[in-house]
C-alpha cells in the first residue's frame, strides 16, 4: 500500500535514544540519533530542528507528524507516575473467587488500586444476559470513588467483547455522577475474551491516564513550539497510528510500540514483506516476524511488568545481547550479557577508552566493525576474539530458531546501532539484509504507519454462511478505519482469522478482523 504523500516526520522516544527522520514518500531524506533527554520533549525539539536543517525544509512544508514512544511502558514497568484507579466489574452472581487484581505483584496493586466494586451483570458467550445490570450499585460506586478523590476509573464486565451495553450504561452512569470529572476506560475497548487479562489491561490503562495527558500535552507544545501545525499521531503497538485524542484514553496501546516501529521499518528499508528482523540496540536484540509487512502479533498471553494482559501485542524475543553486553572471558565457555553497560558504551567500552570488554570491543578486535579507536582492542588474545565472535552469532541464530515456525532458511533483515555485531550468515538464515539507514528504523517506522482497526467477535454461524459473516465484519472494520482518519479508497483487510469453538451447540466461532488505511489529510 502506498504511504502518505508529502514531507512526514517519523520520531520514537526511547528510553535510551531519540530518532527523528525526515521522509519524503518512499526517501529518507535525513535521519538524526542522539541520546533521549531526561524531558523527552527536549530531545524531540532537538531532533526535528536537526533534521529539517539537513533536509532544507521549513515547519510548514511538514505534512503529518508520527511518534512512537516507550513513555508510558517505562512508567507502568518502573512503577512511575501512576494514579489509583476505581474498578467496576460487572459479572456477579458469578466470578467472586478471582477478583480484580488478584495476580498482580504486590507494590502494583498497592499503587494503583483506589477502590473495587462488583456488580450484578456481565454475559454469557452468546449475548445474553447473566443477570439484571444493578445500576444502583455502579451510582453507589461512583459515590465512594468521588469521595476518595479518585478521577480514572476501569470497567469491565463478562463476555463485553461480544457485547458491550453494560459497560456503556455503567460508563454513562459514572459520568453524570462524577459530573464528567473521571476518565473512564471500557475493557472491551482494549482486551480480548478472557475477563482477567482484559480487566488488567483496563487498569493499567487507567493507571497511566494524568501521565498520558501530561505527556502528549508537552509534545504538543513542543511542535507548536517548532512552528510545525501539521496532524500529530501516536504510532500503536501493531504498525498502526491513533490520534492524540485517542492516544490519552489508551496510553496502553503505545506497548511495544518500539519493536513494532523497528519491524515496519525494516521492511520499508530492506523492500522485504515477509522475512525475520533483528534489532540489536545497546542491551538486548529484539527478534520479530514480518507477515505482510506487519509485525506477527502474539497468540500467547503478554506479561507486562509482572501483570498478564491479552490485547494485542507483536510476537517479540528479546535477547541480552547488544552493542553494550559485557563479555565474560573467565566463564568456560566465554559468556556474553545479559548485562551490559548500555547508553554508558561511549565511556566504558574499551574502544572508546573504556575498562569493561564489551561485545562491540570483540566486533572492532575482529575488523569487520569501525567504531572507536581499535587500537585499545588490539592487544586482546585471538583466542577470546573468535570465542566472543562465535557467541554472538550463537547467540542470535538460536534466537532465530525460537521464532520460527518451520525448518526453511528465513531472510533476515538487521536494524539498530548494535547491527555491527554480524558479519557473516547465521544458522538457518537464507540471506542477511542489512539496510541502509538500518539504525533509525524505528523511526522509519513511525513516519510510514497507517491508520487500523481491529473487529473480534465470537458468533453463531450457520452452515455455509462464514463468508457472509466475515464479510460483514470486513465491513465494520473498514468503517472504523475510516472514522478514525483512514482515507477511504486505501482501506484493506489486512488479517482475517477465524476459529471455530468446539462443544459448542451452535456453531460459534470467534471472528476477528483487521483493517488498514492510509492517512486521510485533506
Amino acid at each position: 500500500m502506498s504511504q502518505s504523500t508529502g514531507l512526514r516526520l517519523g520520531i520514537d522516544v526511547g528510553g535510551t535514544n531519540t530518532d527523528v527522520v525526515l521522509v519524503s514518500g518512499d526517501t529518507v531524506l535525513s535521519g538524526f540519533k542522539q541520546p533521549t533527554t531526561q524531558d523527552p520533549s527536549g530531545g524531540i525539539v532537538a531532533g526535528v530542528k536537526h533534521v529539517m536543517a539537513e533536509g532544507g525544509v521549513a515547519p510548514s512544508d511538514i505534512a503529518t507528524v508520527m511518534l512512537g514512544t516507550t513513555h508510558f511502558t517505562n512508567a507502568f514497568v518502573q512503577r512511575t507516575h501512576l494514579e489509583p484507579v476505581g474498578i467496576v466489574r460487572l459479572s456477579l452472581p458469578a466470578a467472586r473467587g478471582l477478583p480484580p487484581m488478584v495476580d498482580w505483584p504486590k507494590e502494583a496493586r498497592q499503587l494503583v488500586c483506589g477502590h473495587v466494586a462488583l456488580v450484578q451483570g456481565g454475559h454469557e458467550y452468546d449475548g445474553r444476559p447473566i443477570a439484571p445490570l444493578d445500576e444502583q450499585a455502579i451510582v453507589e460506586a461512583a459515590r465512594k470513588f468521588k469521595a476518595c478523590g479518585i478521577k480514572s476509573v476501569a470497567i469491565s464486565g463478562i463476555f463485553s467483547p461480544v457485547t458491550n451495553v453494560g459497560e456503556q450504561r455503567a460508563a454513562d452512569i459514572l459520568l453524570n455522577e462524577m459530573s464528567g470529572e473521571v476518565s473512564l476506560t471500557l475493557s472491551s475497548e482494549l482486551g480480548r475474551i478472557g475477563l482477567i487479562e482484559r480487566e488488567n489491561a483496563a487498569i493499567m490503562n487507567a493507571s497511566l491516564a494524568g501521565l498520558a495527558k501530561t505527556t502528549l500535552d508537552a509534545f504538543t507544545q513542543a511542535f507548536s513550539d517548532l512552528g510545525i501545525t501539521s496532524p500529530f499521531f501516536i504510532s500503536q503497538n501493531d504498525g498502526t497510528l491513533m490520534s492524540v485524542e485517542q492516544a490519552r484514553k489508551y496510553p496502553i496501546l503505545t506497548f511495544s510500540s518500539g519493536p513494532t516501529n523497528s519491524i515496519r521499518g525494516a521492511s520499508f528499508l530492506s523492500g522485504l514483506t515477509d522475512a525475520m528482523v533483528i534489532d540489536i540496540g545497546g542491551t538486548t536484540s529484539d527478534i520479530g516476524v514480518l507477515k505482510n509487512g506487519f509485525p506477527r502479533e502474539s497468540a500467547l498471553v503478554a506479561d507486562i511488568g509482572g501483570i498478564r494482559t491479552n490485547f494485542r501485542m507483536p510476537d517479540v524475543l528479546a535477547l541480552g545481547l547488544g552493542g553494550g553486553s559485557l563479555v565474560n572471558t573467565s566463564a568456560n565457555p566465554l559468556s556474553i550479557g545479559p548485562r551490559s553497560v548500555g547508553y554508558r558504551i561511549a565511556s566504558e567500552a574499551l574502544v572508546f577508552g573504556g575498562s569493561q570488554l564489551t561485545s562491540t570491543d570483540i566486533a572492532v578486535a575482529a575488523g569487520y566493525a569501525d567504531v572507536g579507536d581499535k587500537s585499545l582492542v588490539s592487544q586482546l588474545e585471538r583466542a577470546v576474539v573468535e570465542q566472543g565472535v562465535n557467541e554472538i552469532h550463537r547467540i542470535l541464530a538460536d534466537g532465530i530458531d525460537r521464532m520460527k515456525t518451520d525448518e526453511h532458511d528465513v531472510p533476515v533483515i538487521l536494524v539498530g546501532g548494535g547491527s555491527i555485531l554480524v558479519d557473516r550468515l547465521l544458522n538457518g538464515v537464507s540471506e542477511v539484509v542489512l539496510p541502509e539507514h538500518a539504525g533509525v528504523a524505528n523511526a522509519v517506522g513511525a513516519s510510514i504507519a497507517m491508520m487500523g482497526a481491529e473487529v473480534e467477535k465470537v458468533l453463531s454461524i450457520p452452515e455455509g454462511e462464514t463468508e457472509v459473516v466475515v464479510k460483514a465484519l470486513e465491513q465494520e472494520a473498514r468503517d472504523k478505519v475510516i472514522a478514525a482518519g483512514g482515507k477511504p479508497e486505501t482501506v484493506e483487510i489486512a488479517d482475517v482469522e477465524v476459529v471455530p469453538l468446539p462443544l459448542m451447540a451452535d456453531g460459534e466461532a470467534r471472528v476477528r478482523v483487521k483493517a488498514i488505511g492510509g492517512l486521510n489529510l485533506s
